[in-house]
């Protein structure tokens, strides 16, 4: 069988890329954290080990395709090695009586090896192939089929193993902020948004204030893509904020934040793995933005992305993964 470094080298369209990954036989990759991966990846600490084993039960969601024995050996050989992981963040609005649907879609790419990371920002309106769905935006593959859907279009979008996910309710993600006594940004531009004025320069945010700030993209010049690039700044906030944080007293805090609102299938020695041999990664960090242009069809506006920009996108982060 063609080796996965091979596969990617040849030159090929996406669609019969597509078509060499329905006849693999070894499977997807798995695991995941959102909120949890900020706090712990940013040094959170082996001395609450003991209390957080309990939430990270509670926050222990795995997708059924993580029942497979051959995915569960490919996934467990990956953390026992330290290998590069691809994980999938997902920050969802949920809303009573509705199923909610992921606001924010961002891919981590971490290497251990070189201590660095990417970070992918996906615009939410990127018209995409969703699996048994057709085209449509990216982030309805939420609202079609949860998490498990929303991995799987990542994947065959961007012909890239996700070998971790994360979701989080953006209401548990403003409380992380305000428990970690808020978060500092440089804001390029002035702009009002709920209300609240955010003035041009450094400015610190509590958690409302940041979940405003990352949301708002009308009044931005560049759009979804101005308000992508505020979602790093925050994220990127609070994992260092994270890596300074030495408050016991608000461990049980945040414990209650993460599980009331993070479902992951990492287990706990996954977690611990994340801890003691990604942090890091987090000191290097690159931004990846998506190029492309915004098309109505049928009336819906979309974000319309060309083959050679996915294609760009498949080949740096491969390369980021590769690296030694």
């Amino acid at each position: 069988m063609e080796s996965y470094v091979q596969r990617r080298i040849r030159v090929v369209s996406r669609a019969e890329k597509r078509q060499v990954k329905k006849k693999r036989k070894w499977p997807y990759w798995v695991g995941g954290i959102f909120l949890a991966l900020v706090l712990l990846i940013g040094g959170f600490g082996f001395y609450v080990w003991n209390q957080v084993g309990a939430t990270v039960e509670t926050m222990h969601n795995p997708l059924a395709r993580d029942k497979d024995p051959e995915r569960q050996k490919e996934v467990n050989n990956i953390f026992k090695e330290t290998e590069s992981v691809n994980i999938l963040l997902l920050g969802v609005d949920e809303r009573s009586g509705d199923k909610g649907r992921s606001d924010t879609m961002i891919l981590l790419s971490v290497n251990p090896n070189t201590e660095s990371m990417i970070m992918l920002s996906i615009p939410r309106d990127t018209y995409v192939n969703i699996p048994g769905r057709g085209m449509d935006k990216i982030n309805h593959a939420y609202a079609f089929g949860g998490t498990e859907l929303s991995v799987q279009t990542v994947e065959e979008t961007f012909d890239l193993p996700i070998h971790a996910y994360a979701r989080v309710n953006m209401e548990g993600f403003q409380q992380g902020v305000d428990a970690l006594g808020g978060v500092t940004v440089t804001n390029d531009f002035a702009f009002t948004q709920d209300g609240r004025t955010y003035p041009e320069g450094q400015i610190t945010l509590n958690g409302e204030e940041a979940l405003s700030y990352i949301r708002m993209r009308y009044e931005d010049p560049r759009g979804d893509m101005g308000r992508n690039e505020r979602q790093r700044k925050v994220i990127t906030a609070a994992m260092n904020e994270a890596a300074s944080f030495n408050s016991i007293t608000k461990i049980g805090e945040f414990l209650n934040i993460l599980g009331g609102n993070v479902q992951t299938n990492l287990d706990m020695d996954k977690i611990q793995t994340l801890v003691t041999g990604y942090a890091g990664a987090r000191k290097n960090v690159t931004t990846m933005e998506i190029n492309g242009s915004g098309q109505t069809i049928g009336g819906v506006w979309y974000y319309n992305v060309p083959e050679s920009e996915f294609n760009r996108i498949t080949t740096e982060i491969t390369n980021h993964m590769e690296a030694n």
